[in-house]
This record gives structure tokens, sequence and C-alpha cells, in this order.
């Protein structure tokens, strides 16, 4: 009776071992179970359509995209020094009336401003008299001529008639070279109708850029009285630093962009490198000729240049579609959830590194293999990044 007793005792035992074992197989799957629907929580974000809505983000494929490498530059607008002139009076002489104000479009040989003075009205006084003059030593002089190769005349007085009317032709030369200068009609001062006013024309096409005169001012021969700029052939004069330089050449596409047109981006192509460094900063010029010139573009004009150094095609995203955690890059893959009263989407994080980054588009490169129908979310990835982790923050409490 007693062994079978122990027997009884050894089963019971053995039974309670056996339930007791089989309930904590029971709670170790269930904690699996909450494990797996626990990780899978942290690593995505549920969104509803009305949540996408707001937060304005877009869902697409990944785009193919021509995303350039580029070197930063900054210069201003300048223009050749053939399109640049500097009025001057010649004479010294005194403003009578200004024709002109700053930003007058003006033609070659157009009068800016009229002078008067003593001197002009004395300067055609003496042409007229020595011009006179010239003509009657001018015939003395063929008459001598014409008497020496006769041997009528002498040779010596035919030699002095000769000097007088080759110095006298000097003078009256060097006059009607100083009154061409102002632009007269030398035809109508030999009538003796005197210019009391001589006009001051532009040197080139252009626009009065500056206006360095009043009326009734005294100007000398070497007073700056206006500024003449042509833009037609307006260029960007970039400064690329000395560690970028190996990167620039001649033919280069160059993307500008001028602050006063509201940042508008204009099109430019490199013509000429700099073979000399600039001290400070230690830079080179680069002058980019502008393919379509739009707008007000007015020399000085402080301009950011782009300068495209290589043209690569690959997978990109807006830069806010991608997010740093970690020292790691990040983007959103999105799956769609459809229900019955609303759809839902679920985004999870992929890890890519990035390339070139171009006009707010960056190169991406996916370190898992994604296929040609993978949506991602274009956008909000911080938020995204954000709410995820604010997920697994509460999840671990």
């Amino acid at each position: 009776m007693r062994n079978r007793f122990n027997i009884y005792i050894m089963f019971f035992a053995s039974c309670v071992v056996l339930l007791s074992c089989n309930g904590n197989g029971r709670d170790d799957n269930a904690s699996n179970h909450k494990d797996i629907e626990h990780s899978h929580t942290q690593e995505s974000v549920h969104l509803t359509s009305v949540q996408l809505d707001a937060l304005s983000i877009q869902i697409d494929t990944i785009p193919l995209r021509s995303i350039a490498s580029y070197v930063e530059a900054n210069g201003k607008l300048e223009v050749p020094p053939q399109n640049e002139a500097t009025v001057t009076a010649i004479i010294g002489a005194n403003v009578v009336s200004i024709k002109v104000i700053e930003g007058d479009k003006v033609r070659k040989g157009e009068p800016l401003a009229y002078l008067s003075h003593p001197d002009l009205i004395k300067m055609q006084s003496d042409y007229i008299n020595e011009y006179n003059q010239l003509q009657y030593l001018g015939q003395e002089y063929q008459r001598q001529q014409k008497l020496y190769e006769e041997k009528v005349g002498s040779g010596k007085q035919f030699q002095k008639t000769k000097a007088d009317y080759l110095s006298l032709k000097g003078i009256v030369t060097g006059l009607e070279a100083q009154l061409k200068q102002f632009g007269l009609n030398l035809t109508r001062i030999r009538s003796n109708n005197l210019y009391e006013q001589v006009p001051v024309h532009s040197p080139i096409d252009g626009y009065v850029r500056l206006v360095e005169v009043k009326t009734g001012q005294y100007v000398s021969p070497q007073s700056e009285m206006f500024e003449i700029v042509n833009n037609d052939h307006i260029h960007a004069d970039l400064m690329v630093f000395e560690k970028d330089m190996h990167k620039v050449k001649v033919g280069q596409k160059v993307n500008l962009f001028i602050e006063s047109l509201d940042n508008q981006t204009l099109q430019a192509n490199i013509y000429a490198v700099g073979k000399a460094f600039e001290d400070d900063p230690k830079a080179v010029h680069i002058h980019a000729d502008i393919e379509e010139k739009s707008g007000l573009l007015i020399p000085g004009t402080y301009v950011r240049g782009r300068i495209i150094t290589d043209d690569n095609y690959g997978y990109a995203l807006p830069e806010d579609a991608v997010v740093k955690e970690n020292n790691r890059y990040y983007i959103f893959t999105a799956d769609v959830e459809l229900h019955d009263d609303d759809t839902s989407w679920i985004f999870y994080p992929l890890e890519v590194t990035t390339g070139s980054r171009d006009n707010g588009w960056v190169e991406i490169k996916p370190l898992k293999a994604i296929t040609q129908t993978t949506k991602v979310a274009f956008g909000s990835a911080y938020y995204l990044m954000a709410e995820m982790k604010k997920g697994e923050a509460e999840h671990s409490h």
C-alpha cells in the first residue's frame, strides 16, 4: 500500500510540473508575439488621409532626375571696358544747359550738354583768321613756285614762302582738329557763323549712369561730366576660390541668382577664366555670358552663381524628404491601408546614402534594393521621424 501511495504522489507531482511548464510556455509565446507587435509599431508611423492632407505630404515613386555637381561663386554684374565711357569737357568752359538725366538712353554722337566760354569764341575767330591767311598764302606759294620754275623768281623767296605756307597749314589743321572734337561744322565757321555754345556728345550708345555737373558750373578739360554705360554685353564677373579652380573651365554652364529680380534664375556660360589670383581673397575672376537678359540688369548688382561642373542622372528626392538621425540618413517608404470609412498610410524608415544636391533636391542611394513601384513620402521626413521616436518612447513605458 505504501509503495502504491508513493507512486500516486509522484504522478501528481509530475502533473503539476507539466501544467506549470505548459503555463510558462503560453506566457512566453504571448510575450514574443507582443514584442513583435511592439517592434513593428516602433518602426512605423500611421497617418490617416486627413492627417496626410494637413501635412501636405505627397506620396509617389522615387524619380530619376538630373542632379548637378556645382561650385558656389559670388560676384557682380559687369560690362566690358569698351562699353563704359566717361565724358569730359575737353576745354575749360561753363555749362549752359544739360539735356539728359540719369537713366536716359542716348545714342552715339547725341548732345548731353552745351558749353560756352569766351575761349571757344576766340578759337573759332582764330581759325577764321588763320584759314583766310592760309588761302592767301597758298596762292602766293603757287605764284612763287611758278616763277621759280620759270627761273624768274628768287629761290630764296620761294623757299621762305613755302616754309610760311606749310607752317600756317599746320596751325590751321590743328585748329580744325580741336573744333571737330566739339562736333562743329567747319564750313559754317568759315562763313563767319560762329557757335556761341558747343555740344558735349556721347561717345557710345547706352544709358546715362551718372551726371556730375550742374548748370552754370565751370568745368576744366579734365572734369568728368557724365558716365555712360552700354548694358548690351553685361555679364557675370564671379570669384572662384583656389580650392575649386581645378573644377572650372570655359564652356561650363552657370546658374545665376539675383536678389533684385526676386532670385530669378538666369542661365550663363563661362567664356573666360582669369590667369591671376586676387590677393584678398585668393580667388580668380570668372566671366560668364548671360544667355537671355531679362529684367533690369545693372552693372554692380550682386549676384550668386552655381557653376555646373558635373551633371549626374540618378534617384533624387526633395531635401525635406530626407532626415538625418544618428549620423545616418533615412527616407520613408509608404504602404496604403484601405478601410471601409477611410484610407490610411503606414510609413517605414529606409536608410540611404546621399549624394549631390541641386536646387532643393538631393541624390539618394538606398542601402536596400527597392522596386520602381516603391512609394515614398515627398517631404516632412523630420516630422515622421519625430512621430516614430515618440511612439518608441510611449511603448518603452
